[in-house]
C-alpha cells in the first residue's frame, strides 16, 4: 500500500520527468526531426541529475537520438518479455505475406472489444428493434473504429509509446490526473460487461445451476490463469486470442445458418443508408451501436500492443512498412469482427423482429422451456438481452441453439475480459509511471473493476440487468472524447510524429469524425438521462456536466492548437496548456527523459 501511495504522489510532482525505456524506445533519425544542436554525453558519463540535456531550439525540441544502455536486471517490461522479430525481404517488393503474418496478432486482440458482450447485445438488440434497417450504420461505426485504430497504432510505431504513457508525458499534473480516471471509469464499465458476460454465459450452460456471482468467481479465477499464457511466448498468446475469435464465429456462424437470414434485405439493409419507418427506439438503437462499437479504452490498448514487434525506429522505411502492414491487419480483423456482428443482427433481425412477447411465450410454453415466465402474456414488443437471447433462441430452435449460443458468449467474454485487464495495465501504469512486479499489476488492475462487479453479481438478478447494461453503456460513451482527443492531439504534432504526422486530410477528417461520434454519444447521455424522471438527478447530472464540459473544452483547445490553429495558444506559457512552441507544445519532458536517471 505504501508502494502504492508513493506512486500516486510521483504524479503530482511537478518536477517528475518519466524515464523513455531504451528497451521500448528506438529514437527517430535526426534527418527527420526538427533542426538543433544537442549537446550529445560521452559513453560512460552520467548524464544529468534532472535528465535535462541542453539544446538550441531553433523550432521545435524533439527527442534525442542518444539513449543509455541499462543492465540486464534493470530492464522493466510493461507487458511483453519479447518482441517478435520481422523477417528481412532482400527482394524490393512492396508487399510480403510473411512480414504481414509476423505483424499479425495485435490487430487481432484490438479486435476482441468490437466483439464484447456489449457489442453481441446491441447487435441482438439492432435486429429485434430494427431488423435488417440498422446495418449500414454498424458498417459505418466499425469503418469509423478502423481509422480511429490506425491513429492509434500510427502513435505507438512512430514513437515508441502508447497513448497513456504520451498523455502522461505531455498533459500538466491536473489535467494528467482527470484523465487518467476517467479512462479508468471507463475500463471498469467495459470490464463489468464483459465479466457479467461470462457469468451469464456459465448460468445458461448450467441451465440456472451457476448463479451470477459464481460465474463471475469463475471469470476471475480463468482470467488470471489465461494472463499468464504469454509467459508460453507471444506468439502462443495471440494464438489463443485467435482459438477464441474462431469459437465466436463458429458458434454465431451455427446460428446464421440455422436461422437463414433473407440475404436480398441483409444487404439492403447494410448498403442503403436509410431505415424506412424508424421512429425514437430505432434512433436510439442507431447511436447505441456506435456507443458500443468505439470504446475508449481499446484506443489505449493498440497503441500499446503494436510495441510487441521489432520496429527499429531510426529508420524511417522500417516505421513505414511497419504502419503499412499494421493498418492491413487492422482492417482483417475488423472485417472478421464485423461479420461476426453481422452474423447477431441477421439472426434476431429475420426471427424475431416484430413479435410480441405473448408470440415467444407461446412457443416458449410449446417447447417445455423452463423461461417461459420471462416473457409476460401481453403485445408489447419483445425486449431481449444478452440472457434472453439465449432462452429465445432456445425456444424457437431448439436447445442446441441456446447451448451454441452460451458458448459464443463465453469467448467473447472470456477474451474481452483478458484484452480488457492488458487495457487497464498499460493505463495504469503510463499514468503513474508504475514500478511493480508483474502478479501485483495483474492483481490491483483487476481489483479496481472486479469489487463493484462482483457487488452487482451478489445483489442483481441474472434476469434484471437490461437497466445496468443501459448505465454502463453511458458511462462508457462519456469517456469516449479521453481517447479520440488525445489520440488525433498527438499524432498531429510534427515534433512528436515527425514525417508520419497526420496530413491535413486526416487532421481534417479526424476532427470531423471525432467530433461527429462524441455529438452522437452525448446525444445517447441526454436520452438516458432525460429518462431517469428524477429532478435531483436532473440536477446532479446538470452539475456534472458542466465540470465534464469545461474539461471536453480544454482537452479540445489543446488539441486545436496541435491542429495548427495557433491563434488559441495564449497561455502556453503560463503553464495552463503544454509548453512550447505553437505548433508541438511537449517533448521537454521527453528530451529529458530519455536520459533520465532510473
Amino acid at each position: 500500500m505504501k508502494r502504492f501511495s508513493s506512486a500516486i504522489l510521483s504524479v503530482f510532482t511537478p518536477d517528475r520527468v518519466p524515464a523513455l525505456r531504451n528497451t521500448d524506445v528506438f529514437p527517430l533519425p535526426p534527418s527527420t526531426m526538427g533542426t538543433e544542436e544537442q549537446t550529445s554525453v560521452p559513453e560512460g558519463e552520467v548524464p544529468p541529475e534532472n535528465g535535462d540535456i541542453q539544446a538550441t531550439h531553433t523550432h521545435y525540441s524533439s527527442m534525442h537520438t542518444k539513449t543509455y544502455s541499462t543492465s540486464k536486471d534493470e530492464v522493466y517490461t510493461t507487458y511483453f518479455e519479447e518482441k517478435v522479430p520481422i523477417p528481412q525481404d532482400t527482394s524490393e517488393t512492396c508487399f510480403s505475406f510473411r512480414k504481414l503474418w509476423a505483424f499479425t496478432g495485435p490487430g487481432f486482440l484490438m479486435s476482441i472489444a468490437y466483439l464484447d458482450p456489449g457489442n453481441i447485445e446491441s447487435d441482438l438488440q439492432s435486429g429485434a428493434k430494427a431488423g435488417f434497417k440498422l446495418l449500414w450504420v454498424l458498417l459505418g461505426a466499425t469503418i469509423i473504429g478502423l481509422l480511429l485504430q490506425r491513429l492509434a497504432a500510427r502513435l505507438g510505431v512512430v514513437t515508441g509509446m502508447h497513448l497513456a504513457e504520451v498523455c502522461n508525458r505531455q498533459y500538466p499534473t491536473v489535467p494528467r490526473i482527470i484523465l487518467w480516471l476517467m479512462v479508468e471509469l471507463a475500463i471498469i464499465g467495459s470490464d463489468m460487461q464483459e465479466v457479467i458476460g461470462c457469468a451469464i454465459a456459465f448460468n445458461l450452460l448450467s441451465v440456472g445451476r451457476i448463479p451470477l456471482w459464481a460465474g463471475v468467481l469463475i471469470t476471475i479465477f480463468d482470467t488470471f490463469v489465461f494472463l499468464f499464457l504469454d509467459k508460453y511466448g507471444l506468439r502462443r498468446l495471440e494464438a489463443f486470442f485467435g482459438f477464441l475469435i474462431t469459437i465466436m464465429a463458429l458458434t454465431f456462424g451455427y446460428e446464421y445458418v440455422t436461422v437463414k437470414p433473407d440475404q436480398g434485405q441483409l444487404l439492403k439493409g447494410m448498403f442503403l443508408p436509410y431505415c424506412e419507418g424508424c421512429g425514437p427506439v430505432q434512433l436510439e438503437q442507431a447511436v447505441g451501436i456506435v456507443g458500443a462499437v468505439i470504446m475508449p479504452h481499446n484506443i489505449y490498448l493498440h497503441s500499446a500492443l503494436v510495441k510487441s514487434r521489432q520496429v527499429d525506429r531510426t529508420k524511417p522505411r522500417e516505421v513505414k512498412e511497419a504502419n503499412k502492414y499494421y493498418f492491413i491487419e487492422s482492417t482483417i480483423a475488423l472485417f472478421v469482427s464485423f461479420l461476426i456482428n453481422v452474423f447477431v443482427v441477421a439472426v434476431f433481425a429475420e426471427g424475431f423482429y416484430g413479435r410480441t412477447n405473448l408470440d415467444v411465450h407461446n412457443v416458449c410454453n410449446h417447447s417445455g422451456s423452463p423461461h417461459t415466465h420471462l416473457f409476460p402474456q401481453d403485445n408489447n414488443t419483445l425486449q431481449v438481452d444478452i440472457y434472453k437471447g439465449g432462452v429465445v433462441l432456445g425456444c424457437f430452435f431448439g436447445p442446441v441453439a441456446l447451448y451454441i449460443w452460451a458458448v459464443g458468449i463465453l469467448a467473447a467474454g472470456q477474451s474481452s475480459t483478458m484484452t480488457g485487464t492488458y487495457s487497464g495495465q498499460f493505463v495504469m501504469e503510463g499514468f503513474l509511471n508504475l514500478r511493480w512486479s508483474r502478479f501485483a499489476r495483474v492483481l490491483l488492475t483487476r481489483s479496481v473493476a472486479i469489487v463493484p462487479t462482483l457487488l452487482v453479481a451478489v445483489f442483481q438478478d441474472v434476469q434484471h440487468l437490461t437497466g445496468m447494461n443501459d448505465f454502463l453503456n453511458v458511462l462508457q460513451s462519456m469517456q469516449l472524447p479521453f481517447a479520440l482527443i488525445p489520440i488525433l492531439t498527438f499524432t498531429s504534432l510534427p515534433s512528436l510524429m515527425s514525417e508520419f504526422t497526420n496530413g491535413l486530410f486526416w487532421k481534417i477528417g479526424g476532427g470531423i469524425v471525432i467530433l461527429v461520434v462524441c455529438a452522437i454519444n452525448m446525444y445517447f447521455v441526454v436520452v438516458y438521462v432525460t429518462g431517469l424522471n428524477s429532478v435531483w438527478l436532473y440536477v446532479l447530472a446538470a452539475l456534472l456536466s458542466v465540470a465534464y464540459l469545461c474539461f471536453v473544452g480544454y482537452l479540445a483547445w489543446q488539441c486545436l492548437i496541435a491542429l495548427g490553429v495557433s491563434c488559441l495558444d495564449v497561455c502556453g506559457r503560463l503553464g495552463i496548456g503544454l509548453s512550447g512552441a505553437t505548433d508541438s507544445y511537449l517533448l521537454d519532458d521527453m528530451d529529458g527523459g530519455v536520459n533520465a536517471d532510473r
